[in-house]
């Protein structure tokens, strides 16, 4: 699951990245009666009216987008150098929300976000770290001074539990989630859900195989799929054949298991899924290193994207996984 910190964090504790009882759900609640609900840390949230201006991080400001719940402001990676938007804010238009990030990972601008008069914060939460994602615990403390909080659990479900999650809570914000438009969106996540669990049954009838892959310039490091909800839910219920690692780092979090570039011909794969994120080398950069470069798959560029961290929605994946099934079908057919 799972930002230039978080890949030092979640990356350098992921890469450089339960049922639906598990999902938030809000309470009950009467006109007139406020809003409540109880996040995935079982904290209670209440407002006297239903939330407004809403503060998010970038990816579950684009989900809750996508759920078609208006956006005040964002945390987190939102403009690449280029001016193009980071893919972790999805469908996030940044000319539209006001940017609170902090000078620091995990740190908020206070006077920014405060002057806009929030009814609510939200973001993902990873289970093995303190704190909200990109909101370290003392600045929450800081914030809960002047908005509540709200978290998402984004580690140890599945992905489709997760994007549950975040419908259910955009219901609770007043959305219509069960419009025409989300219903479509699913449609087409079903669509290509169908397309990689039949990629993955060929690949498997054929004996093929893929490696999930990032590194930073001083580490190479190969993902472990059961930590991730999409690469998870693409082995367990896709079937597409994706390698486990065999000595996750655990102290990260078991995202990933880190290796020293001389020694990243350990693992190979017949595909290469790249962690895309601005902190992870692109493949060119990585193919540098002779010892990678010298796997087949590498040498022939049987690449494929993995967007590590998208916002948990039927929209954004199903782009997603439309545009991996896509690239698997090129990758294969020229192997």
């Amino acid at each position: 699951m799972v930002s230039t910190t978080r890949l030092a964090g979640l990356a350098l504790a992921l890469a450089a990245l339960a049922a639906l009882a598990g999902c938030s759900a809000p309470a009950p609640q009467d006109s007139g009666a406020g809003w409540t609900y109880v996040d995935d840390r079982g904290v209670e949230v209440r407002r006297e009216e239903m939330p407004h201006r809403i503060i998010a991080q970038v990816s579950a400001a684009g989900a809750l987008n996508d759920f078609g719940v208006p956006i005040t402001a964002t945390f987190g990676p939102l403009v690449r150098d280029d001016g193009s938007t980071e893919p972790e804010a999805g469908s996030v238009d940044p000319a539209k929300v006001t940017d609170v990030t902090g000078p620091g990972y995990g740190e908020l601008n206070m006077e920014r976000a405060a002057s806009l008069r929030p009814d609510l914060l939200v973001s993902g939460k990873y289970a093995e770290f303190d704190g909200l994602w990109h909101l370290t615990v003392e600045q929450e403390d800081r914030v809960r001074e002047f908005v509540p909080t709200a978290g998402v659990e984004q580690s140890g479900r599945s992905l489709p539990e997760t994007i549950a999650a975040y419908k259910e809570l955009a219901r609770s914000l007043g959305s219509d989630v069960d419009s025409e438009r989300i219903r479509a969106d699913q449609d087409r996540f079903d669509a290509a859900s169908e397309r990689l669990r039949g990629i993955g049954a060929r690949m498997r009838a054929e004996g093929r195989n893929i490696l999930a892959i990032g590194g930073t310039k001083q580490e190479f490091f190969v993902v472990v799929p059961a930590r991730n909800p999409d690469l998870d839910h693409y082995v367990r219920e896709l079937g597409l054949p994706i390698q486990t690692p065999a000595n996750p780092d655990t102290a990260g979090g078991g995202y990933f298991e880190r290796l020293a570039w001389e020694n990243a011909g350990a693992y190979t794969g017949d595909v290469l899924m790249w962690d895309t994120r601005q902190a992870s080398l692109p493949p060119e950069q990585m193919k540098l290193n002779p010892v990678f470069a010298a796997q087949d798959s590498a040498a022939h560029d049987r690449f494929v994207e993995w967007d590590a961290v998208a916002p948990f929605s039927y929209a954004s994946y199903a782009e997603i996984m439309t545009k991996l099934a896509d690239q698997l079908e090129r990758r294969l057919a020229s192997a």
